[in-house]
């Protein structure tokens, strides 16, 4: 069986340049792109038909007033792309690019500045090229403007049923270029081993030939359920360099579990959690949410292991990418990038991440929570709802625009999701032998974060719910969504319980670090429960069956179902 070539990431062109693609439909030039360059002699046709070697032929002729002047010189042209096609070969890899995307069901166009007859002849006359292999066929006897005129570029993406960002239109001339990144298409450069484009011009894509091309673009088409194909998860996997010498086995093809070394003094610790929300920063998340569970325990976080679920349609560039940016926000924190499994799946409709962290953790720093005791204080860092006061603001800004915020505003809201890792706090803390507990606020917000640690720590606590800090934007956030801060998503935000004696030295060396603490409340007697004082009285603690984002979500999922049924 042939195997694919596969490339290191490194010099894959989209992950170099930073920028993940998806190719839906492609547009080719004909003359120099689909055939070998040089079939038509253009100097000597500019000298003929008495145009200035900088100026374009066809714009030349539109300048013309005079119709019969204008007929006699399009004459000129059109000889020399008909007594072209007799010279007519396709380009170095042509025919297998086209077969590539044919196989792939990528509809395939052409727009050229060629007449309509030339390029049915040209077409025909390609060895392993077939017409019927274009949808559509734009000349310049049609109405929609020659190229760089981007409109037939939209012509076509329209006929092959596709947005112009999911087009990729490949040509060899400044003009196909130009044509599309006006159409906010895709562009794809093809140099043929000589030509570069004019400075100011730039294509997404530059490559020196079609066989090239070929390779660039199994990183572009959508793929198809089931794992990713492995000769381009070989080529992702090749930058997952780790000097970590702890880590035996790492990430590569045919291994499904990585192995470490871990030292007897230490424990493993290890947590897992899947990231649905925030699909616009997935990769922070996924190493963050992790690392901060396992952060409250008082390791340390060393290792992730994801599990990537791509919809079917997405592109093998997409998931490269997303490898890419994991192991950049690993390396952010100190983390290895172990490896883990990558899969293209129907189950779901957008990406999904399962994240596994480990880390280690000296036993004398360990945080159990069994070991609260009655008396100890309960902080709290920064302020509730911090995660969620960034998802809504990502997730539904045409709401708060509605509500007349500006985007500066909105803006700031969206940053908060900068302030969701609790590593810092955590590490400081663990050093402090007086603190019992640690416990980070996630979905539910602070309700539900206080039961649960109620729940493992085997004590009720008592909650001031007027000391519980709130930032004025999650206030204000909560009020146009009609939502409970208290229900609010809430990572970035620790519970720490504390003997009282090192409440002062903790807060100091936390607020030292830029990190808020504020005391809400103490561990009382053995038992679970929250008993909540507001203002020297008692009153209920909310119970939330769900996060609040998550309603707010199932409320406008369901909205829209609604909508497409009437």
């Amino acid at each position: 069986m042939r195997r694919e070539r596969s490339r290191p990431i490194s010099s894959v062109p989209f992950l170099a340049s930073g920028k993940p693609f998806r190719v839906e439909a492609v547009v080719f030039d004909l003359d120099g792109t689909l055939t070998q360059p040089g079939g038509i002699d253009f100097a000597r046709v500019h000298e003929l038909m008495g145009c200035p070697r900088e100026q374009g032929l066809l714009e030349f002729l539109a300048a013309i007033d005079e119709p019969e002047v204008r007929r006699r010189k399009e004459a000129i042209l059109v000889k020399a792309e008909l007594e072209a096609v007799e010279r007519c070969r396709p380009n170095a890899g042509a025919p297998e690019l086209v077969a590539f995307l044919r196989e792939h069901g990528i509809p395939m166009g052409i727009v050229t500045r060629n007449c309509r007859l030339a390029t049915e002849k040209m077409l025909r006359a390609l060895v392993g090229i077939n017409p019927e292999d274009f949808a559509v066929v734009v000349t310049r006897d049609d109405p929609w403007g020659p190229k760089p005129i981007p409109d037939s570029i939209l012509f076509v993406a329209s006929r092959l049923g596709t947005e112009p960002h999911t087009l990729l239109v490949v040509g060899d001339h400044a003009f196909d270029i130009e044509a599309g990144k006006k159409a906010g298409a895709l562009t794809m450069f093809v140099r043929n081993g000589a030509d570069e484009l004019p400075p100011e011009l730039e294509a997404d894509f530059s490559v020196d030939n079609l066989s090239e091309a070929l390779d660039l673009l199994r990183y572009g088409v959508p793929l198809a359920a089931g794992k990713l194909p492995a000769a381009l998860l070989e080529a992702g996997l090749s930058s997952l360099v780790s000097s970590d010498p702890s880590l035996l086995i790492g990430a590569r093809i045919g291994e499904d579990a990585a192995v470490l070394d871990v030292a007897e003094e230490e424990v493993l610790v290890l947590a897992s959690d899947p990231i649905t929300l925030a699909s616009d920063c997935l990769a922070r998340y996924t190493v963050i949410v992790n690392a901060n569970d396992v952060a409250t325990t008082g390791a340390t976080p060393r290792w992730l292991l994801t599990t990537l679920l791509f919809p079917p349609g997405s592109s093998a560039s997409e998931v490269l990418a997303l490898v890419r940016d994991l192991q950049n926000v690993c390396a952010t924190w100190g983390i290895t990038l172990c490896g883990g499994h990558t899969e293209v799946s129907a189950a779901v409709s957008r990406p999904v991440v399962v994240g596994t962290m480990a880390g280690t953790a000296l036993r004398s720093e360990l945080k159990d929570k069994r070991r609260a005791r009655t008396g100890e204080r309960l902080l709290m860092t920064k302020a509730a709802g911090v995660e969620g006061t960034g998802l809504l603001a990502r997730e539904f800004p045409e709401r708060l625009r509605a509500a007349g915020w500006s985007e500066a505003e909105i803006a700031r809201c969206a940053s908060f999701l900068d302030l969701i890792s609790v590593l810092e706090e955590a590490r400081i803390a663990r050093s402090f032998p007086g603190v019992s507990a640690l416990h980070d606020v996630t979905e539910g917000g602070v309700a539900t974060a206080v039961r649960e640690l109620s729940a493992a720590c085997g004590h009720r606590l008592q909650v001031h719910l007027d000391q519980i800090p709130l930032y004025p934007e999650t206030e204000r956030i909560c009020r146009v969504f009609g939502l409970d801060p208290l229900g609010l998503i809430g990572s970035g935000s620790l519970l720490i319980t504390c003997a009282p004696n090192e409440v002062l030295a903790l807060r100091q060396a936390l607020e030292t670090a830029g990190i808020a603490a504020t005391e809400i409340g103490e561990v009382l007697e053995e038992g679970e429960g929250v008993e909540v004082c507001e203002n020297g009285r008692l009153v209920d603690w909310p119970y939330f069956e769900r996060d609040e984002v998550s309603r707010l979500e199932s409320q406008k999922a369901s909205e829209e179902g609604e909508e497409r049924l009437t």
